[in-house]
């Protein structure tokens, strides 16, 4: 491949200087080419996108956040749920506590209460429980609120009955 070069607006070679290889670079030569303005818009229009991508990306770790925190609630209220129900039928009352786990602060309540209502009352169902648990935890600027519970009978209850 022979070098080429540039004078008076003609293409030339080097080794063929005098041939009807000749040619002159016109507006048809530069047709294939993109102008400074397309690459302008073409960059862009690509930044706009990555900016849209990357907002897309910042939403995704924070819900990733929101739903760890979430899932740590739930768990931390079924533990909290199982520690009342393992010495068996539950004594009524309340505890609390603070729980940190994973750079989350998770405030939680528990409370065991008699359940009454006259439609147990007509069954003749007596000694039967809820065992609640609150879970709050500060996100942003506000607190998030987990409550789950759960009723538990005195395993005596078949017992009383005639």
């Amino acid at each position: 491949m022979t070098p080429l070069t540039l004078k008076a607006g003609i293409l030339m070679s080097k080794n063929n200087i005098n041939s009807k290889n000749i040619r002159p670079v016109t507006g048809q030569a530069m047709a294939g080419a993109f102008t400074f303005i397309e690459v302008i818009i073409a960059l862009a229009i690509v930044s706009i996108s990555l900016l849209a991508l990357l907002r897309l990306h910042l939403t995704s770790i924070c819900l990733t956040d929101t739903a760890q925190t979430i899932s740590q609630a739930v768990l931390l209220a079924d533990e909290k749920i199982a520690e009342a129900l393992a010495a068996g039928y539950p004594k009524q009352g309340a505890n609390s506590g603070i729980v940190e786990k994973n750079d989350s602060i998770l405030h939680w309540q528990t409370e065991v209460a008699d359940l009454q209502s006259p439609q147990l009352n007509e069954a003749n169902v007596s000694d039967l429980r809820e065992v609640s648990v609150d879970i709050r935890w500060k996100q942003g600027t506000g607190w998030r609120h987990l409550r789950t519970s759960t009723y538990v009978a005195d395993r005596k209850l078949n017992e009383k009955q005639p």
